[in-house]
């Protein structure tokens, strides 16, 4: 990441970044903490663990260490959850305590804009976004992978609905309905991060104007 960062500002005065989940923006604007490094012996117990209680038992686990952490860690991803739990067993410290947010100096200047719009239009959105997935084939796609619907990669929204669907729990109305709410649960749950952010200037995207004249202006 750190490489690109550098390439891309040897050939350009202006990077533009869009999207990124809330921890790798963190990691690009305020650079990485300083984490202590894993010893072999904690790292080899660990990922035995990992294998012989599966990934709910250490997410559960690391709530219980950590619950600061574990609410803003992606809870499916096995990597994020054994490092951090081998951090708060080999320190005896939360995996939070290492993560100071504190802003390192980095080689550029960042200018955040955020895009937002009324709460009742985003939920309406969303609702239609589910609805054209579904007619795009997101049924489809998810029976392709239901044999393999144990990984933890698939544990996500769209598909564990459509997975519960096709078990015969629920019926495909259902689903459709628990893709919408899950995928408003997961956009308030952004918001409510970017929020904390006071350096985000917020703006309706129709405003495109509004928008050019602010970067003009602060660049």
């Amino acid at each position: 990441m750190f490489l690109l960062q550098n390439h891309l500002f040897q050939t350009s005065d202006i990077a533009l970044m869009s999207g990124g989940s809330m921890m790798y923006i963190d990691v690009v604007c305020k650079g990485i903490d300083d984490i202590p490094t894993v010893d072999t012996e904690t790292r080899r117990l660990m990922k035995g663990r990992l294998a012989k209680e599966g990934l709910p038992a250490l997410v559960e686990e690391l709530r219980l260490l950590d619950p600061e952490h574990y609410e803003i860690v992606d809870k499916n991803n096995p990597r994020r959850i054994v490092h951090a739990l081998e951090i708060c067993h080999m320190t005896g410290k939360p995996y939070s305590s290492f993560r100071t947010n504190t802003q390192k100096n980095r080689p550029f200047r960042i200018l955040k804009i955020g895009l937002n719009r009324p709460r009742e239009e985003l939920y309406e959105r969303i609702n239609q976004r589910v609805i054209l997935m579904m007619q795009m084939g997101l049924e489809k796609e998810a029976r392709n992978v239901y044999p393999q619907k144990g990984l933890n990669a698939l544990n996500t929204v769209g598909y564990k609905e459509l997975f519960n669907y096709f078990d015969g729990n629920i019926d495909e109305d259902e689903a459709v309905r628990q893709i919408q709410s899950n995928s408003r649960r997961y956009m308030r749950k952004q918001l409510t991060w970017f929020k904390k952010d006071n350096s985000i200037q917020w703006f309706n995207p129709e405003n495109s104007k509004e928008i050019i004249n602010y970067i003009d202006t602060s660049i």
